[in-house]
């Protein structure tokens, strides 16, 4: 029997759903996922407390093309910032405290997961 290759999408899926199971253990709640507008995406709304939480997940089976965190370059951080304002205006939430994480997922060559590290407050909005 041939083994299924794990396609690019089907790996982001992966992520985000261990990312979110991840972030779930660690007491967040889930606001939305996959939220997105016509200029761009981010992958989880969590909300922390008081602290609504902005996330990106990276994941990688390789290091071959840089880390997941080397992939939030400074194009998606605008990006997501100009999300995360929008979102917030929408939702009558500007007074909120909110911050940006960044999860990498690291899983091996069949998909099994390696680790997951998350990087909280990994940039300041832009404007």
């Amino acid at each position: 029997m041939m083994k299924r290759v794990l396609t690019t999408v089907d790996i982001g899926r992966q992520g985000e759903q261990l990312a979110i199971t991840f972030l779930k253990r660690q007491g967040y709640r889930i606001v939305a996922r996959n939220y997105r507008k016509s200029f761009g995406e981010v992958d989880i709304i969590a909300q922390q407390k008081n602290t609504l939480v902005f996330v990106e997940v990276k994941t990688r089976q390789s290091t071959r093309f840089g880390t997941p965190f080397e992939a939030v370059d400074c194009r998606k951080q605008r990006q997501l910032s100009r999300i995360a304002q929008d979102y917030l205006q929408s939702h009558n939430s500007a007074d909120v405290s909110a911050r940006f994480d960044v999860i990498a997922v690291r899983l091996d060559r069949d998909g099994g997961l390696v680790g997951i590290d998350h990087l909280q407050n990994a940039f300041e909005c832009i404007e």
